[in-house]
């Protein structure tokens, strides 16, 4: 395996000096870029996913492309409900589809803490052939969703802007709620270290609906979970967690032990260090609508973004996934504005 070329993201993660800023962009293998449509137009999400050859390639784009200082595996948080034995489907241009989903205690027989080994092998194969692929040139960066969002998508069926089903089901029947959360928090744990022997250099947790729950209910039904994972995992590789969204809860993520907090772009920098503290990375936080803004626009953004986290114990990044129809030349701007900072 090739010793890391650059390994910036990794330094920042650890605490220690950096030379400059890294920078990566959440969902940015594929969506926006030209040659990731070419192979949407060919093959359906599940096929690109469970085909190293075209996992990797897709993986690889960005950081050949758009100069990011990490790579982010090509796949989705929803490939666990899937391996646990729930019927999934991604449907471009409408969401996540799953037509059977979780309705009480019954529900609960027929999904399983699988062997990830088994059902969740192509994600290991692309890892492998990626870490390849990449050569030392960059961090390789695996994940999974948090327990709390698995749990939305599955009770719900679908995405939704509330997950209001989500949340009944576990109001109404939290004893069957907290059993499916240690499930999909035990297939987590072992995908992600799976993921970690395959190749990933550091792993995130995307807790996508974290903030739709009070603070009370983030703990019972989020954290608590994450807490799980990130024990389980910290040892072995840096970990970074992200929850949209849940800016009341930085100080608690904060002492889970992660390596990285994500930001969204709803709070200042300012006060997102005040609250996580100053002994934990901070990742984010430009809102990516903005790099639907002129060029000259995202730079002077991104400064400001800057300016406020400062250099060390920072990863610049969006606060949120890449839109789909951000033009390349202006996720460019947004990278290159970042290394170019402070030189």
């Amino acid at each position: 395996m090739s010793a890391l070329k650059n390994d910036l993201l990794l330094k920042a993660l650890k605490g220690e000096t950096v030379s400059r800023t890294p920078v990566w962009m959440m969902r940015q293998a594929g969506r926006y870029l030209p040659d990731y449509i070419k192979l949407r137009d060919k093959y359906s999400f599940f096929e690109r996913c469970e085909n190293p050859e075209l996992a990797t390639a897709i993986t690889v784009m960005p950081v050949d492309q758009v100069g990011v200082d990490a790579a982010i595996i090509f796949s989705d948080i929803l490939v666990v409900p899937q391996a646990m034995g729930m019927e999934v489907q991604l449907i471009e241009k409408v969401g996540p589809l799953l037509p059977d989903p979780i309705k009480g205690a019954h529900d609960l027989q027929r999904l399983c803490v699988p062997d990830v080994q088994e059902r969740l092998h192509y994600v290991f194969d692309a890892l492998r052939l990626t870490k390849k692929t990449l050569d030392g040139r960059v961090p390789l960066i695996g994940f999974g969703g948090a327990p709390w969002t698995l749990l939305c998508y599955m009770v719900q069926g679908k995405g939704s802007k509330t997950f209001d089903e989500a949340k009944a089901f576990c109001y109404q029947q939290p004893a069957i709620a907290h059993q499916l959360l240690q499930m999909i928090t035990d297939t987590t744990i072992a995908y992600l270290k799976a993921q970690v022997a395959a190749g990933a250099d550091t792993v995130q947790i995307f807790d996508s609906w974290g903030g739709l729950l009070s603070p009370q209910d983030f703990e019972t039904f989020s954290l608590q979970y994450i807490r799980q994972i990130v024990t389980a995992m910290k040892d072995i590789c840096p970990t970074i967690v992200f929850a949209k969204g849940a800016w009341f809860a930085l100080e608690d993520m904060a002492a889970t032990g992660a390596h990285g907090l994500g930001i969204d772009w709803c709070i200042k920098p300012e006060l997102a260090r005040q609250f996580a503290g100053s002994n934990i990375t901070l990742q984010g936080n430009f809102d990516p609508a903005k790099l639907l803004a002129p060029i000259p626009e995202i730079e002077k953004a991104v400064k400001t973004m800057l300016k406020g986290f400062g250099t060390q114990r920072y990863i610049a990044n969006l606060g949120h996934g890449i839109l789909p129809n951000v033009p390349v030349d202006h996720a460019k701007a947004f990278v290159e504005t970042v290394k170019a900072y402070g030189n």
